[in-house]
């Protein structure tokens, strides 16, 4: 099953984002074929910055999907404002297997 996850960094945190940023990018490779995609969502503007993490995850629960996030190193370190976790449903796109 597939899942969206959307995290937005607290105010102020790009330092805190770039310090645990490594570990976060080992966890997520740790992951393996699990992550579908994934990579930050970025600030408007001339100069975009991160603000937030967009991941797909394949999982087989919420709950699991929850697990991951706990642990990730952006979440333990307290970058994130909030999470939400979400179905989601592939259809189309360059990047999608055909089934």
């Amino acid at each position: 099953m597939l899942f969206m996850i959307l995290a937005k960094d607290k105010a102020n945190s790009l330092e805190l984002r770039m310090a645990n940023r490594a570990a976060h990018l080992d966890y997520i490779k740790g992951a393996g074929n699990r992550i579908k995609v994934a990579g930050p969502i970025l600030s408007a503007g001339d100069e975009p910055k991160p603000i937030g993490s967009m991941i797909i995850i394949d999982a087989a629960s919420e709950g699991a999907v929850q697990l991951f996030c706990e642990n990730d190193p952006y979440a333990t370190a307290g970058l994130f404002e909030s999470v939400e976790i979400r179905h989601w449903l592939k259809v189309t796109g360059e990047w999608v297997p055909k089934d």
